[in-house]
């Protein structure tokens, strides 16, 4: 087994003991191990040397046996809906060497059971989780911005990891921690390789890029000029690292010092550069070789809010209001009146004003900033969420284009991998394909029509869907399109929004911090969860 598959295998064990709804075989030293979900198994065996192929065959009675698969890998998730449900299965794990001989691994039993919803969001839940905690970057601890388990990687960019995502997953691992999937002492490990990466990355006015190298951290270029500072990335990822110094800040002395470095990693973030000189609106890009080139001023609305947010409650390098409400706000100019499907819409969405952006519109910057109470001169932010996803579900209940699979039980147009490649997808600019994270990362909104959709894809689309990391980026059953990649902006706010549904932990923590409390007050927000 190599160093990468060890702490998986070991992983996967302590899940086994904290979740207890998996047995064992009476041989109790079978390296095999199993867990058994409601419609699914997963099952984890060592690596054995001189063997290339595995073959797991299963048996519900008698000890007959039949092939369920052959694999190169040593994990595997068996769908058994077509053996039935609630199941006592025994599986076998045979290796098959290049001579064609054929060597036992072991044998292991599992069962299945309904879950109650509860049992299945919290599973959605934690296989999210696991593509910041098991997929990560090894050397930085980040969330890689992709993961595609065919590992065919056309940009060659395996080891490239994301700023913004990684902030999204963040929220995952405090959750992990306060749900004992991984120990608090794990979770300041992970979290300490992740602030000694980003102390030594690049950054540019303490902004750090939108793409690192992994192995370096080094900035990868996002696009021709867009290879220094990314002021919107930046803003993902220290909305989370803020969560962090809120959870560990009364810890013990290692919990501290983590606690310290965020802040000085905070401190050290010159919000005020990004408004080339003084100009009452931010920029989202700098770079060290072509300056403001880019030229992208931050206005309303779309993802963005968060970085106002941060950028007035900065403690060393804050903006005015003034540049809130003149830049972001166009002096009043972000506030329209709408309405689509009965539902209105108050915020002029940039580009799509009649029935509102992709919904990552309404998660990314509400990952930590609780849009519960959340209200302005300019919307009231609750509402306003909820009825933009209101929309983009009613848009594919009508579903004028007559795309296959689209109802209530299946909707959801946001930003993800698409038949030609990514697009942001919305209503009117619908594809045909659905995004699992628009409806998930929905469900503090939409918790009924979420669950909808949770169940049809776990239920129905079962292994088409579903993997090691939860569910895949997007499907098409108009297309029959099922890539089995991944993203971490979209695997990001299924994990956060799912526990900021269940506890409101993301919430708790990030408006807890002092300095946030006093930015929304400067900025006129008032916040009444």
């Amino acid at each position: 087994m190599n160093k990468k598959q060890l702490p998986i295998y070991l992983t996967f064990l302590l899940s086994i003991i904290l979740w207890g709804c998996a047995e064992e075989d009476s041989t109790s030293e079978s390296p095999v191990l199993a867990k058994g979900y409601d419609r699914h198994v997963e099952l984890h065996w060592p690596k054995t040397d001189g063997i290339n192929d595995y073959e797991v065959w299963v048996s519900t009675e008698n000890n007959s046996f039949s092939k369920r698969a052959t694999v190169q890998d040593t994990m595997y998730m068996d769908f058994v809906n077509d053996l039935g449900n609630n199941l006592t299965l025994k599986y076998k794990i045979v290796g098959l060497n290049e001579q064609g001989e054929n060597l036992e691994v072991g044998i292991t039993q599992a069962n299945t059971m309904d879950f109650s919803d509860e049992e299945l969001i919290n599973m959605v839940e934690y296989y999210t989780f696991r593509y910041f905690w098991e997929g990560a970057e090894p050397t930085s601890g980040m969330g890689p911005e992709r993961i595609h388990i065919d590992g065919d990687y056309p940009q060659n960019d395996q080891s490239v990891v994301t700023t913004g995502g990684t902030g999204f997953g963040i929220f995952g691992i405090i959750a992990a921690m306060d749900r004992g999937w991984i120990t608090k002492e794990q979770g300041v490990a992970r979290f300490d390789k992740m602030v000694s990466f980003l102390e030594n990355a690049d950054r540019f006015h303490g902004v750090w890029p939108h793409w690192i190298y992994g192995e370096t951290g080094k900035a990868r270029s996002f696009s021709d000029k867009d290879n220094g500072g990314d002021l919107v990335e930046s803003a993902f990822l220290m909305q989370g690292l803020l969560a962090v110094r809120e959870y560990f800040k009364n810890g013990n002395e290692n919990e501290k010092n983590l606690a310290n470095r965020i802040d000085h990693l905070w401190k050290t973030m010159e919000w005020d550069w990004y408004t080339q000189g003084g100009h009452d609106v931010l920029y989202w890009h700098w770079s060290p070789t072509h300056e403001w080139e880019m030229d992208f001023p931050l206005e309303g609305y779309n993802e963005c809010l968060i970085t106002y947010i941060l950028a007035a409650s900065s403690p060393t390098h804050s903006i005015p209001a003034s540049a809130y409400h003149k830049g972001w706000a166009r002096s009043g100019g972000i506030n329209t009146d709408v309405e689509a499907y009965g539902y209105p819409l108050h915020l002029k969405h940039n580009g799509s004003e009649a029935m509102g952006g992709p919904l990552f519109w309404a998660h990314y910057s509400y990952l930590g900033l609780n849009p519960k109470g959340l209200t302005d001169q300019y919307a009231n932010y609750w509402e306003e969420n909820k009825n933009h996803t209101l929309i983009n579900r009613a848009w594919c209940v009508e579903n004028p284009n007559d795309y296959k699979g689209y109802g209530k039980d299946l909707w959801g147009l946001t930003a993800s991998y698409t038949i030609t490649g990514y697009a942001a997808h919305r209503p009117g600019g619908d594809l045909g394909v659905i995004s699992p994270t628009a409806a998930l990362s929905s469900i503090a909104y939409t918790p009924e029509e979420s669950l909808k959709v949770i169940k049809n894809l776990y239920y129905n689309y079962g292994e088409k869907v579903f993997g090691r990391y939860g569910f895949y980026d997007a499907l098409s059953p108009e297309n029959d399109y099922y890539p089995k990649r991944y993203l971490a902006i979209d695997q990001g706010p299924i994990v956060t929004m799912i526990e900021n549904y269940r506890s409101g932990l993301g919430w708790k923590l990030f408006m807890g911090a002092p300095e946030i409390q006093e930015g929304l007050k400067k900025l006129g927000f008032e916040s009444n969860p």
